[in-house]
């Protein structure tokens, strides 16, 4: 079966991607070769760039339903997105969520360009709704040399572009179980001065029991360009999310009825008597200062300071959370020009700081009762990083990195059986990347690389939701070989990228769960990790001078070998079996069809293996296929306003599947029901406003 499925995967990657698909009121002939890659420092083409970064842009996310950034982040090759229910998130990069139980862990993320990952190496990813995000960087496995600690890989997020037009965005979706999505986005000023403010309400009940979710979303962004020197900006975002959790169901239960949540079991309640939400509030303010002090010499400065706070009454007790912190980060850019060669270097440093507390507590129908255990934890980490790339006669490149990097927790106890204070300290540690490429001809790019990863345990993990500190923990390393090629073809109509990897990580975390279902973390010894990461696109028309104005036929596929190499429990052995929590093969494609009356259709397929539960490897998620499409008008309504009245359909055939299994559950929990057949339609409008002659 699984032959099969590759076999189908590589004849339809001969002529489809993931990554460049159009929406009608974008150029239709744009392709991925004109796409601008700022990861790195490079501001490059994305084909030019010697390394695994995946761009997923505005026409991508339009594909889909407007509630979520999954399905489009879910087309890229070696990521997967997972939703164990309506608001929360994981973020999957090739295997990052092995110490993942919730949230996204072991992946740097920016927000325009701030650091949005806190100090404790937790990324409180949905707290941006669908509208805060105009495009995502993926830079894949460990990107060390400019983005400090981590091996899960890197993600940057802006949530404008360059070219701010004043004027009025409303966006209204309704859709299957209550769903309710409502925007509204107003920009005034003009190309030096503007100010962009937006709120997004959204609420569903959800597909599950106890599954109901609410996100409100409010931000202010601003730009002033002071002259050709001197450019400011700032983002300001707040954030208020509400989700129930329904909990992890045995094979059974998710057999007999998928919809339930988990139901009282022994000494624990059931999710609607524990009342298992979370409540989460997040503020977030940052300013950009870029200054360009010669033709050949500029700075990027950034500083910010957030606080989010998080309430969670769980099956097990009631947690409450406060995380104030701040940061900064700065990149000084220094690039020179010779007639066949050039030289770019970029240095700075990045440093965050959190004080954060934790108090847990008997949970009393989901209200807090007893104290159990209060901490307060100073959490810090920093780097500094210095980057050259020379391009060189020939179509050579060279791409060199390296970043040092430190962190510390110190948690301080002041009730319960562990009274007084710890610290974890991760001393320096190098984490150099080398990068080579060579153009062959135009169009054509091959490249290889060699990193080093090091990713230090966070809060979440020295600290888990069993309230038991864990000192012990190491940081994990890893040494990652990668190679590709990027092409395109005829007239840059078809694009072609594959890149292979092999990962050798030591000391990995992993995640476990006690019989209570708490989690807590390990490490693993040592696993291996290979994989193929292959892309295509092809745009069946070469021009727009007919009714279809563009066909577009697209497809990824990821196929991962990952494998504990080393890893024992007491007498258990359990080197040599699949990583929980991965699939072997995941394909996806689609095709993209775009009228010159503004009709137009998106179709997606997606496809995924059986996946492994639990280190043994004893218990499977099967393999299932996934059908959706969207279909609607855009079209003027005058010369300032534009619309797009829109239907679709997700999970077409109504598969009953798991989306952010439980990995090695307690009582065999694993399953998260995924939403089985539904529906959503809407309307958005666009106004433009008169420009003064």
């Amino acid at each position: 079966m699984l032959k099969t499925w590759l076999l189908i995967s590589l004849a339809i990657l001969a002529t489809g991607t993931a990554h460049a698909q159009n929406s009608p009121h974008h150029d239709s002939a744009s392709t991925l070769q004109t796409v601008i890659v700022k990861a790195y420092e490079q501001n490059r083409q994305l084909q030019e760039v010697s390394a695994a970064i995946n761009v997923i842009n505005t026409a991508q996310l339009e594909r889909y339903n407007n509630t979520s950034l999954l399905p489009a982040l879910n087309a890229t090759p070696g990521v997967h997105m997972e939703e164990r229910s309506p608001g929360s998130y994981r973020l999957n990069i090739r295997g990052s969520t092995l110490r993942s139980p919730f949230g996204v862990r072991n992946v740097k993320v920016y927000w325009n360009g701030i650091p949005f990952t806190d100090p404790g190496g937790n990324t409180y990813l949905n707290q941006l709704s669908y509208f805060n995000v105009r495009n995502i960087e993926v830079l894949k496995g460990p990107a060390s040399s400019l983005y400090g600690a981590g091996t899960g890989g890197a993600v940057l997020i802006n949530s404008q572009s360059n070219k701010r037009e004043p004027g009025i965005n409303l966006q209204y979706s309704t859709g299957s179980f209550n769903l309710q999505n409502i925007n509204a986005q107003v920009t005034t000023g003009d190309a030096d001065h503007n100010n962009t403010f937006s709120y997004t309400h959204q609420t569903s009940d959800g597909y599950r029991d106890h599954t109901r979710m609410r996100r409100d979303v409010a931000t202010w962004e601003t730009q002033a360009i002071a002259n050709e020197k001197q450019q400011l900006s700032a983002s300001v975002l707040y954030g208020d999310l509400y989700y129930q959790t329904p909990g992890g169901l045995t094979t059974t239960q998710f057999q007999n009825n998928p919809r339930s949540a988990r139901p009282a079991a022994g000494a624990f309640p059931s999710a609607d008597g524990a009342q298992a939400a979370i409540y989460q509030k997040t503020f977030l303010a940052g300013i950009n200062h870029r200054y360009r002090f010669t033709e050949h010499l500029q700075n990027t400065t950034v500083v910010y300071g957030a606080f989010s706070s998080i309430k969670n009454p769980t099956f097990r007790n009631y947690e409450r959370r406060t995380e104030p912190h701040f940061g900064g980060r700065t990149v000084f850019t220094f690039d020179k020009q010779w007639e066949e060669s050039s030289l770019q270097i970029s240095f700075g440093g990045e440093g965050q700081r959190g004080f954060f507390n934790t108090k847990t507590f008997a949970n009393a129908g989901g209200n807090p009762d007893t104290v159990q255990t209060d901490d307060d934890i100073d959490n810090y980490i920093y780097s500094g990083f210095v980057q050259g790339d020379i391009h060189l006669p020939g179509n050579w490149s060279v791409s060199a990195g390296v970043s040092i990097n430190k962190s510390s927790v110190t948690i301080t106890r002041l009730t319960g059986a562990q009274t007084g204070k710890l610290t974890a300290n991760f001393n320096s540690e190098w984490a150099p990347r080398l990068a080579i490429s060579k153009s062959l001809m135009p169009g054509v790019l091959v490249y290889a690389s060699v990193s080093l990863g090091f990713s230090p345990p966070g809060t979440g993990e020295i600290l888990p939701s069993t309230s038991i500190i864990n000192t012990s923990l190491q940081a994990e390393h890893g040494v990652n070989y990668e190679a590709g090629f990027k092409s395109s073809w005829l007239q840059q109509r078809l694009y072609v990228e594959v890149n292979a990897f092999h990962y050798q990580l030591k000391n990995a975390i992993v995640q476990r769960r006690d019989a209570s279902g708490a989690d807590y973390f390990e490490n693993a010894g040592s696993t291996r990790q290979q994989g193929i990461e292959s892309q295509a696109s092809y745009q069946l028309l070469p021009n727009s001078n007919r009714f279809m104005s563009n066909v577009r036929l697209w497809a990824s596929h990821t196929w991962n070998k990952f494998r504990y190499q080393n890893f024992k429990v007491i007498a258990t052995d359990f080197s040599g079996k699949h990583l929980p929590g991965i699939a072997e093969h995941i394909l996806t494609a689609g095709l993209d069809i775009t009228t010159r009356p503004g009709l137009y259709m998106n179709l997606t397929w997606f496809y995924s293996d059986p996946t492994a539960l639990n280190d043994a490897n004893t218990e499977m998620a099967a393999s299932y296929n996934l059908v959706g499409g969207r279909t609607g008008w855009r079209t003027p309504l005058s010369k300032s306003i534009m619309m797009d009245l829109f239907a679709g359909v997700d999970n077409l055939f109504d598969v009953s599947y798991s989306l952010g299994n439980d990995i090695n559950a307690a009582g065999g929990r694993y399953y998260n029901t995924a939403p089985g057949v539904n529906y959503f339609g809407g309307v958005s409008f666009r106004y433009r406003f008169t420009q003064k002659q």
